[in-house]
């Protein structure tokens, strides 16, 4: 319907390529406090078993005392929570993530925040209608603590070929 006379496209809230700039930083908006129902229903979603996440008596045991949150779900979150002052509707696809690490863990109740640096641009070598911009991604909960940090490549719509 967009390619349709009498419907206009709406402008998205994500950047284009020529947008960003090496250095560029990002304290994104949103925040998200994390619960026992997300922990426990994402775990056996992905099918993962690992008693640490699903089993309270399990991790009462443990030297964290109590459960700890998935990192893959604190990793989602993360990215999730940057989408809409980066990538909302210009982003083309993800190529990668790499360098993910989890310094601290992430409990029932904490408040996580995300920040972004931009770390490098370039240019399609293969579509002159895109760049890839590469993100650092930083995930913080309420006491600052960092608890999540991942490096993102993303394939960005350039704006001349908007």
């Amino acid at each position: 319907m967009l390619n349709s006379p009498n419907v206009t496209e709406t402008a998205m809230a994500g950047l284009y390529f020529e947008e960003f700039s090496v250095g560029q930083t990002f304290d994104h908006p949103l925040s998200r406090t994390v619960t026992e129902m997300d922990n426990t229903m994402f775990s056996l979603m992905t099918m993962n078993p690992q008693p640490l996440h699903i089993d309270a008596h399990f991790a009462a045991q443990t030297e964290w005392g109590q459960r700890i949150f998935n990192s893959l779900y604190t990793l989602g979150i993360m990215i999730g929570m940057t989408v809409s002052d980066t990538t909302l509707g210009t982003t083309v696809a993800n190529l990668g993530m790499s360098d993910v690490r989890f310094p601290k863990p992430v409990f029932h109740g904490d408040t996580l925040k995300a920040h972004t640096t931009v770390i490098s641009l370039r240019e399609s070598k293969s579509r002159a209608d895109v760049g890839l911009v590469e993100f650092e991604h930083t995930c913080t909960k309420q006491d600052d603590q960092v608890v999540a940090i991942c490096r993102r490549t993303a394939m960005m719509r350039r704006k001349a070929a908007a």
